[in-house]
């Protein structure tokens, strides 16, 4: 059974960076395609970026295009997302998902086909002065 486990968030100023992985164990995350989605007290979850199992497709929310990269890593079976020029707006908590069926442009909108399944717990992300 595929298992996720997020790193990588903290408090950090306006205008800093972090780096998020995203870890599997128990699958290979090339087979599939992979979320990063977002979650605010108060607003509804939110897909922040994916990347397809190929590698070779990556889709981003607006609000974080130009500023966050996502990136696999192979060797390591590990997704990353690099969040540059962090705004107290990115506030929230953060989890990947392994999406086995659905594109990425898709997941991106509705979230993953088994919201349940194939997640990690989120790392805390808080962007403050």
């Amino acid at each position: 059974q595929l298992q996720l486990v997020e790193s990588g968030g903290g408090l950090v100023q306006p205008g800093g960076s972090l780096r998020l992985s995203c870890a599997a164990s128990g699958g290979t995350l090339d087979d599939y395609n992979i979320g990063w989605f977002r979650q605010a007290p108060g607003k509804e979850r939110e897909g922040v970026s994916c990347i397809s199992s190929g590698g070779d497709s990556t889709n981003y929310a607006d609000s974080v295009k130009g500023r966050f990269t996502i990136s696999r890593d192979s060797a390591k079976n590990t997704v990353h997302l690099q969040m540059n020029s962090l705004k107290p707006e990115d506030t929230g908590l953060y989890y990947c998902a392994a999406e086995p069926y659905w594109a990425c442009a898709i997941i991106m909108r509705v979230g993953p086909s088994s919201p349940d399944d194939y997640r990690g717990q989120g790392t805390q992300v808080t962007v403050s002065t």
